[in-house]
């Protein structure tokens, strides 16, 4: 039976973090091609982007200084170029309007599900890749991407469940208001209805001939 060395448990989980971080860098994509149609940023942020970009340029450096991180150099120079490609896109539809927060709106539209979860996916491929190798710069960071990629996905999972709360309230309240208004639509045309008969009453009661009777003559 074969035993795997750790060298290539290394190289292995180098190759899956390269992989998985592709990912994390392409899963804005469906957020992009929203602000490109629409023309606008709407409530995007660009700070993830900024942070991911900076981030990416300090792993190379990190990388570009030691010796054998070729997996680090290569993706990580993927990543500097897509989140250019990102913040050059923001800034060309970016309004002037104050952006919002998923913490404020409580909601998460502006928190893609698939960005979390390849975030804290990365987290713990680069993690036993930075352990196996006895690189502590590399695994210690990634202790906290793991942490923040997991409370994402709970606020992702709180806020959906609320979000399905409210619809549930706003769609029981406008059966009731419609409900209400029909009543009271009903109503008024039972009144108008009874309004008409009175007032059709008086004028044939004001028109009609009085007839001669034993008590007038």
């Amino acid at each position: 039976m074969a035993i795997i060395s750790t060298s290539q448990l290394t190289a292995a989980f180098g190759i899956l973090g390269n992989i998985v971080s592709f990912l994390v860098f392409l899963s804005p994509l469906p957020t992009f091609y929203k602000i490109y149609k629409k023309k606008s940023t709407e409530g995007f942020q660009s700070i993830p982007y900024v942070v991911a970009l900076f981030s990416a340029m300090l792993t190379f450096y990190y990388a570009f200084l030691t010796t054998n991180a070729i997996l680090l150099i290569t993706i990580n120079s993927i990543g500097i170029v897509i989140e250019c490609t990102y913040l050059v896109l923001f800034m060309i539809y970016a309004t002037k309007d104050a952006k919002r927060l998923v913490i404020k709106t409580k909601s998460v539209k502006y928190m893609p599900f698939s960005l979390s979860f390849f975030l804290t996916l990365s987290a713990v491929m680069w993690f036993f890749y930075g352990f196996l190798k006895n690189d502590y710069f590399i695994a210690t960071p990634n202790i906290l991407g793991f942490l923040f990629g997991i409370a994402q996905m709970l606020l992702y999972i709180i806020y959906k469940n609320k979000k399905k709360e409210v619809g549930l309230h706003e769609s029981t309240r406008v059966v009731d208001l419609s409900t209400l208004e029909m009543k009271e639509n009903s109503k008024t045309g039972v009144l108008d209805q009874s309004e008409d008969d009175n007032i059709q009453v008086n004028e044939d009661a004001r028109h009609k001939p009085i007839q001669p009777s034993e008590s007038n003559v």
